[in-house]
C-alpha cells in the first residue's frame, strides 16, 4: 500500500504537465452527465463520440478513417468510486447507481453479465482500496455488492494511485482472463486528471461523468469544487476552441 492515505500531489503534478506537453490525454473519449447513462455496448459511443461537432476543421488521415470504421470490443469496466458511484467519502450507493449496476449484470446482453463475465467490472479508487485506513470502506462496499460480485482493487504494495496505477489494474484483468488487449478495458469516473488520463496511460478508453453523481439540478448536488470547475472549463477549451479530441488507445490500429 502506499504510505500516505491522502496525499496524490505526483498525480496533481503529472495532470499539469500532460496538459501542457500532450493536452489531447485530457479529453474523453466519451461524454456522459452520470454513470447511469453509461452504454450497455460502449463500443459505437467510444467511436462516435471522439470527433467534436465544433472542432476547427482537421485533415482526415487515412489511418484516421481506418481506426473510425473499427468498433472497440469493451470487455471489462474500471470503475471510480467517489462522485461516480457514491458521494464524495462516503460508500452510500443512490438506488439509481445500485439499479445500473444491476443491469449491467443481469442484462443477457451487457458484456458485463454476472454469469458470462464475472469478473468483468472493478472498482479502483484512491480511496477505498488505497490505504489501510479506508479498509473499513471496501468491505462497506463489497457487502453492498456481494450480489452483483463487484470487487474493489487493492492497490498493490509500492504502486502509486491513481493515474500511476494503471499497469497494475490492466495485469488483474489479464490474470483472471478477462481481456486480451487494454484496450478492450473502458474507465469510468468523474476527474480527468486521474481517471482519463490513467486510461492514456493503460492504451485504454475512457468514459467521464462530468456531472459526477447527481444529475443537473439534482436535490443533494454539491457544488464543483475548484479543481472540478477548472476541469470542465479546460475540457471545453480544448475541444472547442483547441478543435482537439481524445486519441485513440496506443496500439489501437
Amino acid at each position: 500500500m502506499a504510505g500516505s492515505p491522502n496525499s496524490n500531489l505526483r498525480g496533481f503534478n503529472y495532470a499539469v504537465q500532460t496538459l501542457l506537453k500532450q493536452p489531447a490525454q485530457f479529453l474523453p473519449h466519451l461524454t456522459i452527465p452520470t454513470f447511469t447513462h453509461l452504454p450497455e455496448n460502449l463500443g459505437p459511443h467510444l467511436i462516435n463520440s471522439s470527433s467534436p461537432s465544433n472542432q476547427a476543421t482537421t485533415t482526415t488521415t487515412t489511418q484516421e478513417k481506418k481506426q473510425q470504421l473499427r468498433t472497440p470490443s469493451i470487455r471489462a469496466l474500471v470503475l471510480d468510486k467517489d462522485n461516480t458511484l457514491c458521494p464524495p467519502k462516503t460508500t452510500t450507493f443512490p438506488p439509481k447507481i445500485l439499479d445500473k449496476l444491476a443491469a449491467l449484470r443481469n442484462s443477457p446482453t451487457s458484456p458485463f453479465n454476472l454469469t458470462k463475465n464475472p469478473q468483468s467490472i472493478l472498482i479502483v479508487s484512491n480511496r477505498a482500496g488505497s490505504h489501510p485506513n479506508y479498509d473499513s470502506e471496501v468491505a462497506s462496499l463489497e457487502k453492498q455488492l456481494s450480489h452483483l460480485q463487484i470487487p474493489v482493487f487493492r492497490l498493490p504494495a509500492g504502486t502509486e494511485k491513481k493515474p500511476f496505477c494503471g499497469d497494475e489494474v490492466v495485469k488483474w484483468f489479464r490474470e483472471r482472463e478477462v481481456i486480451s488487449s487494454p484496450n478492450e478495458i473502458a474507465v469510468v469516473g468523474d476527474r480527468l486528471g486521474t481517471d482519463v488520463i490513467m486510461s492514456g496511460m493503460m492504451g485504454s478508453w475512457s468514459v467521464w461523468c462530468k456531472e459526477g453523481v447527481f444529475e443537473v439540478g439534482e436535490e443533494g448536488k454539491p457544488e464543483r469544487n475548484l479543481l472540478e470547475k477548472m476541469e470542465v472549463w479546460i475540457e471545453k477549451y480544448l475541444r472547442e476552441k483547441k478543435g482537439l479530441k481524445a486519441p485513440a488507445p496506443r496500439g489501437w490500429e
